[in-house]
């Protein structure tokens, strides 16, 4: 082994490389403080590791982004670890840069002749930020896309040469496929190159010039190693530790939630995205621009961040004299004080804000469904992740129905996505509609007029509430015991999911209600029931609240067999086209409750 190392040593200075970089002196020896340079060192080769090989199998195109990163976090053997292993460190890297920058900043490390050696760490600092800004649109979630698109938004605030870059940046004047490509040349090619160049700059210049130590030294000098180097690695294993504890945190405290970074829904450009936020440490940013009235961006966007970073350039000139020196610190302590403020003031603000939470949650649905489906055995189409969702009844029924239906009707009392509609509730409630439970109460003298039913329409002076209410109010027991198997025939026509069990169970009850239907309860007189009516005057019975008949009715509930020139304000949404058939059938399903699930 010996005769190896003198062999390596003869032609590469090997043993001389080592020394110089083991044996470096510490001025007043080994300190905790100085360790912060080194966690940024080894944060940055974590980064660049986890990123070539997430670079093995990422697609990066609008189509196939998404679709990647979903096969790695979900499919690869150890693709969780290995994504959350570079997320996590791109979060934890913004702290580890501030600190390192408060410990230069109060050892005066940034004083003659380390000028440049200063000036090339916060130029580090920034590229820092931009590999965080690009890498954060890689996945093509909506949070990214969103996130991202409010970003770049700012640049074209910039006087004259805002909207080009803008343009420059996005590929076009929308985003999309070009916008993807040029963010991922920009974070895997030119900014790791910038990255790395001026690193190997910055640490160059620190060992030349060597450490600062704070005066007055009250321990000798000592060598780098062992003493210095053990500190550096314990302080690189307390960050690989905190990074691994929030990859795994959700699953430790709740015993279940994702492991690794949180993936959201597919990107929809067409489809606004209300929990879109930068990641947190551009909050204070976001909060910033809000003390800003409209019109006013650019002086938080550029003027004022401008001349921050200007003032942070010239500490080293300011800091010659000691009052500068002493402004410097104040500036920097003021400067990370008020980024935790309007950081904490943008999650309060968040936390507060009732329509931002029901954003958060839909998102989180969203993202937990699309991943259901794409793990099921119809698998991912040939059109992207993106086509499951815009295709589940679970996912677009109740958008569908809050945009088209609220209007007058509700779910569960609500206009389906759990808001509460201003407009007054003005047809029935739709929860469960074509079940037992719905047509229960719709034959229920207190539930028939009540606005759940029919008690907001033109239809509750109508022969149905004066039926039920004249008639059914009085029923005895042995005609209430019929009324319910006619309620479980008529129901048993929906062939609803969720009570497939009970009318398998109950198929001679609901033969005896049929027939009881069409001869003895009067039902007939109105409605027409598995034979052609045509004095029929009310809805027909023959397939109620099944698909077929749900979207005949959504279609034109004028038409013949359902209300005619009866029908209440109720728009035909396929005659009149406002809905296209595939949107009227995904309102249908989700009203029916018929939607993917995987077995239990």
């Amino acid at each position: 082994m010996s005769a190896v190392l003198d062999w390596l040593d003869q032609r590469t200075g090997l043993r001389q490389i080592t020394r110089a970089a083991l044996f470096e002196n510490i001025p007043g020896g080994a300190r905790w403080r100085y360790v912060w340079g080194s966690t940024v060192v080894f944060a940055l080769g974590v980064q660049f590791l986890t990123g070539v090989f997430l670079w093995m199998g990422y697609s990066p195109s609008a189509q196939t982004a998404w679709e990647s990163v979903f096969y790695l976090q979900e499919q690869t053997t150890g693709g969780w670890l290995l994504r959350g292993l570079h997320h996590y460190t791109a979060q934890v890297l913004p702290v580890l840069l501030v600190l390192h920058l408060l410990q230069v900043v109060v050892d005066g490390a940034y004083k003659a002749p380390r000028e440049v050696n200063f000036w090339f760490g916060v130029v580090l600092a920034h590229l820092v930020l931009a590999l965080s800004l690009t890498g954060y649109l890689l996945p093509w979630d909506q949070t990214g896309f969103w996130a991202t698109r409010v970003s770049t938004n700012i640049t074209g605030v910039v006087p004259v040469l805002g909207p080009a870059i803008q343009k420059l940046l996005v590929g076009g004047p929308d985003y999309g496929h070009l916008t993807l490509t040029r963010f991922f040349a920009l974070h895997a090619g030119v900014l790791p190159a910038t990255l790395v160049v001026l690193t190997v700059g910055h640490i160059y210049l620190f060992r030349r010039h060597g450490i600062t130590a704070k005066e007055p030294r009250r321990r000798p000098d000592a060598a780098f190693w062992p003493d210095q180097v053990l500190r550096d690695a314990v302080a690189c294993l307390a960050v690989l530790g905190a990074v691994l504890f929030l990859i795994v945190r959700h699953r430790l405290f709740s015993g279940h939630g994702p492991l690794g970074a949180e993936l959201g829904a597919p990107a929809n450009p067409a489809e606004p995205f209300d929990a879109a936020r930068p990641e947190w440490y551009f909050l204070f940013l976001f909060q910033f621009l809000k003390l800003f009235p409209s019109g006013g961006e650019i002086w938080g966007a550029v003027i004022i961040p401008g001349l921050v970073i200007g003032v942070v350039f010239l500490m080293p000139l300011l800091g010659r004299w000691r009052l500068g020196h002493r402004f410097n610190v104040a500036l920097a302590g003021a400067l990370v004080a008020a980024a935790a403020l309007l950081t904490y003031l943008a999650w309060d603000g968040d936390r507060r804000n009732p329509d931002y939470q029901r954003a958060v949650a839909a998102a989180e649905r969203d993202a937990a469904r699309v991943k259901t489906l794409a793990l099921s055995p119809a698998r991912i189409p040939v059109g992207g992740a993106l086509e499951l969702l815009r295709s589940d009844p679970l996912t677009q029924g109740p958008k569908l129905f809050a945009d088209q239906c609220a209007a007058c009707h509700r779910y569960a009392g609500t206009d389906g996505l759990g808001r509460r509609p201003a407009p007054a509730q003005a047809a029935s409630d739709l929860q469960g509609f074509g079940s037992r439970e719905w047509l229960a109460l719709l034959l229920a003298p207190q539930g028939v007029a009540s606005t759940n039913r029919f008690g907001a329409t033109k239809l509750r002076g109508g022969k149905m509430v004066k039926f039920v209410t004249e008639k059914v109010a009085h029923y005895s027991p042995e005609r209430m015991a019929a009324l319910r198997k006619v309620i479980a025939a008529v129901s048993a026509e929906a062939q609803l999911k969720s009570q497939a069990t009970a009318d398998r169970r109950d198929a001679a009850l609901i033969e005896e209600g049929r027939r009881l239907l069409r001869d003895e309860t009067g039902c007939t007189d109105c409605h027409q029931f598995r034979q052609k009516d045509e004095d029929a005057t009310a809805p027909d019975l023959t397939g109620y609240g099944s698909r077929e008949w749900l979207i005949r009715f959504i279609s034109d509930p004028a038409a013949p067999e359902f209300y005619g020139e009866r029908n209440d304000r109720m728009p035909s949404f396929g005659r009149q086209q406002i809905l296209t058939e595939q949107q009227i059938g995904l309102i249908a399903d989700w009203l029916r409750g018929d939607w993917y699930e995987p077995a239990p």
